[in-house]
């Protein structure tokens, strides 16, 4: 018994040393500014080592990064793969493999200088001829087909020196800065679909098909200050979320990214958080080309006679951020604040829209929605019970997503639809879809002020002055009623009690180089 309280004794002198040398942990919050679930009860660690087990919802498409096409592979493999440059939580474009670029005049050369003693995992050391290969493959320069038609616009790519790549563009094209987060890959490597090598944080170790993705810390990262603290990450796929947050329960997951309010709950107090929006954009798309559609004041009138605090609440448990336009918060630059504000449910005025259309006793749409994402047709259904208030009668049409694509996106053979749009870095590609004569304008939007605004953009090369273009688009857009715009449904990450580290981008990401595990 002596023996045994000694020890007791020696264990709370030795926490109490520990803790006095520590500051004490406060809540933190995430990068939206929404605190973290119990994160206040988390201990501060630098403990470095141990093994990160992340559930995956799907499986995993293509290991190469050219020939891969899924959101959650790409947030896998970005581990892997590391390019000319990355992004920060805000969006902002920041040095990976490139220390620094400059762009011409003219805007259609850009120069990089790469940073010295870049390793790929092989061991062979990455030169600008990497970067020739890689660009030359993705933009088809090569002979072959193109494997990206975001590199087509690439005119020619040039080697001056090993760490000075010079890329040429057929015409100027500002959003062509944003690609360059693309993996980087070794010359004349033909094996990335069976033994991925490239120069991210993580080396690849094992893929078994249907059930696990193991990588290992890259111990020779170039970037030495973010060189990963843990040794291994072990991605399991686990397509049934009850099953991860059971795995998780059981103590066999430690990362459970896309958890539901619901699945929180379950957890309790054994995990923590991070939430915020994911750059996405829900929305009720409205075929302006047919009637009643065609008609703005019956635009406007649809998005007055909608609460989108209710669908939020109803739909998404009170966890996503409102929207007014096809921009989310996520991306802070280039977003026009107050736009969400501009059509406050009222019933009355909704009417008097409709009146003035010549509606004024209503009338029948069909919603089509994709019947594989539960979300949206969630979102349909109190949609169609709002707009029941101005006379509008909703007869919802599910169709498969295979459906969907070919008839909505492809054809636009549809009246009014519910859908997600991903965001991306740069906010051309989010705007896009709205230009009159881009292919993919489903919802045949067509404004002349609105195709000006964004060719100007991306002729422009100064960030600022291009940011303040995209903002007079967004507010077109609004103005215009171009599509019912509802939210960005938040993206929440559960980590288990001990695991750090993990950050929010706007785009879907694992900086798992920052994560640290507590002994």
């Amino acid at each position: 018994m002596k023996m045994i309280t000694i020890k007791r004794l020696f264990i709370m002198l030795f926490v109490l040393l520990f803790i006095v040398g520590c500051s004490s942990p406060t809540a933190s919050k995430d990068t939206q500014g929404k605190t973290n679930h119990s994160e206040q009860n988390q201990e501060k660690s630098s403990n470095e080592g141990g093994v990160v087990r992340i559930a995956m919802s799907t499986e995993i498409d293509n290991l190469d990064p050219y020939l891969s096409a899924a959101t959650d592979t790409g947030s896998m493999m970005d581990n892997v793969f590391d390019g000319l440059l990355d992004t920060d939580e805000n969006g902002k474009l920041v040095p990976a493999i490139a220390e620094k670029y400059a762009i011409s005049d003219d805007g259609r050369t850009y120069t990089f200088y790469l940073k010295e003693g870049v390793m790929f995992h092989d061991g062979s050391e990455l030169t600008a001829d990497d970067v020739v290969y890689s660009y030359a493959k993705l933009g088809g320069l090569n002979g072959g087909e193109p494997l990206s038609s975001r590199f087509e616009i690439v005119e020619k790519v040039e080697a001056k020196s090993p760490l000075e790549v010079v890329v040429t563009l057929k015409e100027v094209d500002s959003a062509f800065l944003a690609r360059n987060i693309v993996a980087i890959v070794p010359k004349d490597y033909e094996e990335q679909s069976s033994k991925p090598i490239g120069a991210g944080p993580f080396k690849f170790e094992e893929y078994k098909v249907g059930q696990e993705l193991r990588l290992s810390k890259n111990e020779n990262y170039y970037d030495k200050e973010n060189t990963p603290k843990i040794d291994e990450v072990q991605f399991e796929i686990m397509p049934d979320p009850e099953s991860s947050i059971l795995a998780m329960q059981a103590g066999e997951i430690d990362i459970l990214p896309g958890i539901s309010k619901q699945g929180l709950d379950q957890l309790g107090d054994t995990v923590h958080s991070i939430s915020g929006p994911q750059n996405m954009v829900q929305l009720m798309a409205m075929n302006n080309s047919v009637k009643p559609f065609d008609d703005v004041r019956v635009r406007q009138a649809i998005n007055l006679a909608i609460n989108k605090d209710v669908i939020i609440d109803t739909v998404a448990d009170g966890m996503g951020t409102k929207l007014g336009t096809n921009m989310s918060p996520a991306m802070q630059f280039y977003y026009e604040p107050g736009l969400e504000d501009r059509y406050e449910q009222n019933i009355e005025k909704a009417k008097e829209l409709l009146d003035e259309a010549g509606l004024a006793s209503g009338f029948t749409m069909e919603l089509t929605v994709p019947s594989d994402y539960q979300f949206h047709v969630d979102t349909a259904q109190v949609i169609a019970d709002q707009l029941s208030q101005i006379n509008i009668q909703t007869e919802i049409k599910q169709i498969e997503f295979s459906s969907w694509l070919e008839n909505v996106y492809n054809n636009a053979q549809y009246e009014t639809t519910i859908i997600g749009f991903t965001g991306k870095l740069d906010p051309y590609e989010v705007l896009v879809r709205y230009v009159s004569d881009y292919g993919k304008n489903f919802m045949k939007f067509q404004d002349e002020r609105y195709d000006e605004l964004i060719k100007e953009a991306v002729r422009e090369t100064d960030e600022t002055k291009k940011a303040a273009l995209y903002k007079k688009a967004q507010t077109i857009l609004t103005d215009e009623a171009a599509a019912l715009f509802i939210m960005d449904p938040d993206r929440t990450t559960a980590m288990r009690n001990g695991v750090n580290g993990l950050k929010l981008f706007p785009i879907q990401k694992f900086n798992l180089e920052d994560v640290t595990v507590t002994k």
